[in-house]
């Protein structure tokens, strides 16, 4: 055995104590200089951090059996659980996704592996030191200043980075923010009823307090409502497993939140509820609020049921979303790549094994939990923490925050119930030399090589891609060299990149003041990208409909159209496709498509007012001017409705009555556009109004002497009768 003074096992030893114990700085980090600040610099750092831990670990596992892997069957299920997902992964429908994930998200299996690492380092490592306690504090220690940022966008002096009532702090999401105070709250909690230091337990009350305070203030009904049911549980287990005193504060207590409970169900429909940002969205908890939700979940299962043994892969939710999806999501997020709850998720994209490992590890934790040498405080305060998690993940997915908190609980219960491994137990141990001559410097150069060969393209992936999406000083011209950089070394998330590079070069394609050159440039480039990613992955609807949307913006109708049938053929029931389907086919003359794609898209989900405007659209371009006019009245209350869609489709029908009844509602409103006017009398002409429509523009062009040119212009072809609508 290595002496414990050894100098080579000390530096792998507080190489690993060192990154465990910056692995709860991980929340307060924001990445401004690259793409999804609040996301990718967390999850570079955790991946960099448990690298390093990982390269001490093994460093210690080499040279002393104490350090080395037990087991549980917590660790059982968690290895077997990981392994399902690669299995599942390499089925994937893209499984370069399925691994790697993207910025938005920094999942996939390449998560899984560095959380499973995480797990077995700090269940080692923590537990032989002893150091549980301490780096549990450090978590807290952390949080300090989550709270405080959380407090400062209370008070107003930080702004929300979403929306303007749900503060996010430095998460930048305010479910993630709930559930990282959720964990707080239990940890502290739990600290502050088993030490001994009455100062020290007064002020881990108060940070709960604060945690519990800033957790409500994100209203997150899951997680507040997981909260209020995981401190009813710790009450309930007090009450039947603790002494005569206990039972009396936890009789106390269940009082009070029968009491809290009882009182904001009588007043939830009062106007001092209703009326606040927060208690309002908790008394809006219905059924009925939950329909996105239960639809959502609805065609998961349908998904899952399809691929019920392997799912669709981790990140694949998105294929279950477009294949199933029901038009009463219409004016919902269009692209959800997420079920909005855990364990569904893990159903759909492992299939009914990872489902299994996922819910066995909340049961083997609690069985575990409950025959360890934990007190029975302590026992009750992390069973109330894994109730509270569950439910909220019952509404929520995990991010990065909440994985690195949840699978702590699991390595702290695992820590003091695992056994070794005989066959571990059986490797000799290396000596000091061979410590410092061969393990020390095999395991730097084998995570050096890591980090330089796949984090750090990653990271510049991330701020290459901030880069090419910011204003150069080089003009125009340096965007596009920051983009050919950025697509010339691709990076786990080329997807997004490409996806990026085709907004922004649709932007700059509608500008005035940039070259065409240049336009030709970027839209070039940007196709053949997102061309690329289709080859690549040809079943995902939204990467066909986005390519579709970019062949359009720059004219070129005929691949526009190919685009979007596969992208319909993907995702059949697919409003906005249908939507946008019809749009193009207007553009391009093809009256007749039009009418049917902007009929169809109406009849999907006749409820939504925005389709109504669509729908009779598609009457209008079909000749059923009657059938529209009673869309539109039923509808609006009126058949004179002005949206673009109808305007253009009474442009291209000749529906001139329509459009001058439009047009006179818009020259009669305050501060109407000049052009407007314009319009209106191009239209009087159209009806034969020859002379009420230059007596017109003469009166405009008066008032308005910029347009005199513009205006005889228009008089000029009025009166060779081929002036057309601008």
């Amino acid at each position: 055995m290595l002496k414990e003074g050894g100098t080579a096992k000390q530096i792998a030893r507080w190489v690993t104590l060192g990154a465990l114990f910056l692995l709860p700085l991980t929340p307060l980090l924001i990445a401004n200089n690259m793409f999804f600040p609040f996301i990718t610099g967390k999850a570079f750092f955790f991946r960099i951090i448990v690298e390093i831990a990982f390269a001490g670990w093994l460093v210690l596992a080499a040279a002393d059996k104490k350090y080395r892997p037990r087991w549980s069957w917590i660790s059982v299920i968690l290895v077997a659980f990981v392994v399902w997902m690669f299995i599942a992964d390499l089925f994937a429908v893209n499984p370069q996704k399925a691994f790697w994930s993207n910025f938005e998200r920094m999942e996939g299996w390449i998560t899984l592996i560095h959380l499973l690492a995480l797990f077995f380092i700090m269940s080692t490592v923590l537990t032989v030191e002893k150091k549980w306690r301490a780096w549990w504090y450090t978590f807290i220690a952390f949080s300090v200043y989550v709270i405080g940022y959380g407090l400062l966008q209370l008070a107003g002096v930080t702004a929300i980075h979403q929306g303007n009532t749900r503060i996010d702090a430095s998460l930048g999401n305010a479910a993630y923010l709930a559930v990282y105070m959720l964990f707080n709250f239990f940890i502290a909690s739990w600290l502050a009823l088993t030490t001994n230091k009455l100062w020290l337990r007064y002020a881990l009350f108060v940070f709960a307090f604060f945690a519990a305070w800033i957790l409500f203030a994100t209203a997150t009904r899951g997680t507040i409502l997981g909260l209020a049911g995981a401190i009813l549980l710790s009450a309930l287990l007090a009450l039947f497993t603790m002494g005569k005193r206990v039972r009396g504060y936890a009789i106390g207590a269940l009082l009070l939140i029968v009491l809290i409970g009882s009182g904001f169900m009588l007043a939830k429909d009062t106007g001092a509820i209703r009326h606040d940002p927060v208690l309002g969205r908790i008394a809006s908890i219905s059924l009925a609020a939950g329909d996105t939700r239960f639809t959502i979940w609805h065609m998961a299962l349908e998904g899952a049921a399809e691929k019920p043994v392997f799912g669709w892969g981790q990140e694949g939710f998105n294929y279950v979303f477009n294949q199933y999806y029901e038009p009463s999501l219409y004016t919902q997020e269009q692209w959800f790549d997420r079920a909005h709850n855990a364990f569904v998720d893990w159903l759909v994209e492992g299939g009914v094994p990872a489902f299994l490992l996922y819910l066995a590890l909340f049961v083997s934790a609690l069985w575990a939990l409950w025959r360890a040498p934990f007190s029975r405080v302590e026992q009750i305060a992390i069973t109330a923490l894994l109730a509270g998690y569950a439910f909220h993940n019952l509404f929520v997915f995990d991010n990065i925050v909440s994985y690195i908190s949840f699978f702590a609980v699991l390595a702290l219960i695992d820590g003091n119930v695992s056994k070794p491994i005989r066959a571990f137990e059986r490797i000799p141990e290396l000596s000091e030399g061979s410590v410092g001559t061969i393990a020390i410097p095999t395991a730097a150069a084998f995570i050096l090589a890591i980090i330089l060969w796949v984090d750090v393209p990653g990271v510049n992936a991330a701020t290459g891609l901030i880069t090419a999406l910011s204003p150069s000083r080089q003009g125009i011209a340096g965007n596009i060299a920051a983009w050919k950089k950025e697509t010339a070394h691709p990076a786990f998330a080329q997807q997004e990149v490409s996806e990026q590079l085709l907004t922004f070069a649709m932007q700059i394609v509608a500008r005035k003041d940039i070259p065409i050159k240049n336009k030709q440039q970027l839209a070039t480039l940007a196709i053949n990208e997102m061309r690329k990613e289709v080859t690549a992955v040809p079943y995902d609807a939204r990467l066909r409909f986005e390519l579709a949307v970019g062949y359009s913006a720059f004219g070129d109708y005929k691949d526009s159209l190919i685009q979007m049938a596969a992208a319909r053929a993907l995702s059949p029931k697919k409003v906005s496709i249908i939507v946008e389907d019809g749009i193009v086919n207007m553009q391009a003359g093809n009256t007749k498509s039009a009418a049917r794609d902007f009929k169809y898209a109406y009849e999907l989900a006749p409820q939504f007012t925005q389709l109504a405007s669509i729908g009779a659209a598609g009457n209008v371009l079909a000749g059923n001017l009657a059938a529209a006019q009673a869309i539109l009245q039923k509808t609006f209350g009126t058949t004179i409705v002005d949206k673009p869609i109808l305007v253009q489709a009474y442009i291209q029908t000749k529906q001139y009555k329509q459009l001058l009844a439009i047009f006179k509602q818009r020259v009669a409103r305050p501060g109407s556009s000049v052009y407007d006017a314009f319009r209106l009398a191009i239209t009087e002409a159209a009806l034969g109004n020859t002379r009420t429509a230059i007596t017109y523009i003469q009166t405009i062009t008066k008032a308005h002497p910029q347009t005199k040119q513009l205006g005889e212009k228009l008089i000029k072809q009025i009166q060779k009768g081929t002036a057309t609508l601008l």
